[in-house]
């Protein structure tokens, strides 16, 4: 079966990530989506449970739980905006490898489930997954008035569909403290303002409805 897998990063935390992944699930509710949180956990952590361990390196690195109902839970509230089904896949840091066979078994079984013919959609929150596949579609959520830039975003900038901003450039100041960014990327690709709360702007609801027309997906 061809997925076709849209991916939502950020350039640091709390920039609205979750809220960007819910409000797309709500635009296009009768696309029966498969959404998902990826995190990796510090060192010493386990992926199991999320606190810190013993366990050796090789042991406990990457866990999956499905979500069982709508709560404040980040994949819960996937369920809440529509999903028909919500996943967090869980890795120590470095092991995301790992995690991936867990991902694709997780999709070959949830195939049954799906319709003869019927596409299959996914929407995953994460920066690092694109090291291991290429999405449809990826948007970066950007807010310039955060100066921190993680460098797995960093890392993944050039491959960005679309940039979603949380604020405009002009009224930021720390938008100074990105030096050496490059920058130049933004002006080549489409950019989109929404702030927290508001609707889903225009141009990006085509964008991704263009993208459910004509992506025939990939390989899982």
């Amino acid at each position: 079966m061809l997925w076709q897998i849209i991916v939502v990063g950020g350039h640091t935390r709390s920039i609205g990530k979750t809220q960007l992944v819910c409000d797309l699930i709500a635009a296009f509710a009768n696309e029966n989506w498969i959404a998902g949180k990826i995190t990796q956990y510090g060192h010493g952590v386990c992926a199991q449970n999320g606190e810190n361990c013993d366990c050796a390196p090789d042991e406990h690195v990457c866990a999956i739980s499905w979500e069982k109902s709508a709560s404040e839970t980040d994949s819960g509230r996937f369920l809440a905006a529509g999903a028909r089904h919500s996943f967090w896949l869980r890795t120590k840091q470095g092991y995301l490898a790992e995690g991936m066979p867990l991902l694709r078994k997780a999709l070959h079984e949830l195939e049954g489930a799906t319709e003869q013919g019927e596409q299959g959609r996914v929407i995953l929150e994460s920066n690092t997954l694109l090291q291991f596949l290429k999405p449809s579609l990826y948007l970066m959520v950007l807010d310039p008035f955060k100066a921190d830039f993680k460098e797995s975003a960093r890392l993944q900038m050039d491959r960005a569909s679309a940039f979603v901003l949380r604020q405009p450039w002009h009224a930021a100041d720390s938008v100074v403290a990105w030096a050496g960014l490059p920058l130049q990327l933004l002006r080549g690709k489409p950019q989109f303002l929404q702030r927290e709360g508001e609707p889903l702007p225009q141009g990006l609801l085509e964008q991704v409805q263009g993208i459910i027309h004509d992506e025939k997906g990939i390989g899982m």
